[in-house]
């Protein structure tokens, strides 16, 4: 490298391979487009404009060379990373047949949930102080069904029912399937089409060592209709969004 000198917030470049200027800008931005001064072109006939991807650069102090940093993941990049993320998780219509409190934990109830399987599941979930148990008896649920059961105060849960809590956390709602829903369909993110294209679901062994559900739980949210959302994606039955009563724009978990 013959040189380097900074005009503005540009840093200037020229290396020895036939002259040719490199620009980089000063700080972190996205597909930058730039204007050099028609002053500047008696040294560098070659370029006008240059449009560049890049990272902010960082200075090697050793050198006194301005080196541009790693580029780091691009946006389409870690949203399809997201989308298999959120595919890899196995989200079941399920029914509660029974609900009743933990005999041991004052904050969980215990329900038996239909997800379609040929025996019911246990679940224990953190509602007591959220919801009446007579509300829970009968009820269709968004059931998280590929964690790895987790031992609750003496009593094996085997999954998560999904639900809507405002930012306190102070009112908690179960999201709940659109009437027609049939049991153990598999709930997927996107438009009607999308249903047929979605990934098969991970075991709970990848969930839990590939951290899954702590990677897609922070974008999951209900708009301002209680729709339930990834990201900019709806939560779907073959019958239609999944929402809860009355959350707006709730955090999901």
């Amino acid at each position: 490298m013959a040189g380097a000198m900074r005009a503005g917030s540009i840093t200037l470049l020229s290396c020895s391979w036939r002259n040719i200027p490199l620009f980089y800008p000063s700080e972190c931005s996205r597909k930058l487009r730039f204007s050099i001064p028609s002053s500047s072109f008696s040294s560098f006939p070659h370029f006008k404009t240059l449009c560049c991807s890049a990272s902010s650069p960082s200075l090697n102090a050793k050198d006194n060379i301005t080196t541009p940093c790693k580029p780091s993941v691009t946006e389409e990049g870690a949203t399809d990373a997201l989308r298999a993320a959120v595919e890899a998780l196995d989200i079941r219509v399920g029914r509660i047949l029974k609900a009743w409190k933990h005999p041991e934990a004052d904050s969980l109830y215990v329900e038996e949930v239909d997800v379609g399987e040929p025996e019911p599941r246990t679940i224990c979930s953190g509602l007591v102080n959220y919801i009446a148990q007579d509300e829970l008896q009968g009820r269709n649920v968004v059931v998280l069904a590929n964690l790895k059961p987790r031992n609750m105060r003496g009593i094996k849960s085997n999954g998560m029912l999904l639900a809507a809590s405002d930012a306190s956390h102070e009112n908690v709602e179960l999201l709940t399937p659109p009437e027609g829903s049939c049991l153990g369909e598999r709930i997927w993110f996107g438009s009607e089409e999308e249903s047929n294209s979605q990934s098969d679901a991970v075991s709970p062994s990848q969930v839990q060592k590939k951290k899954i559900w702590e990677t897609v739980q922070p974008h999951l949210k209900t708009t301002n209709t209680c729709v339930a959302m990834f990201g900019e994606r709806p939560m779907r039955t073959s019958s239609g969004p999944v929402s809860c009563r009355s959350l707006k724009n709730a955090n999901i978990s």
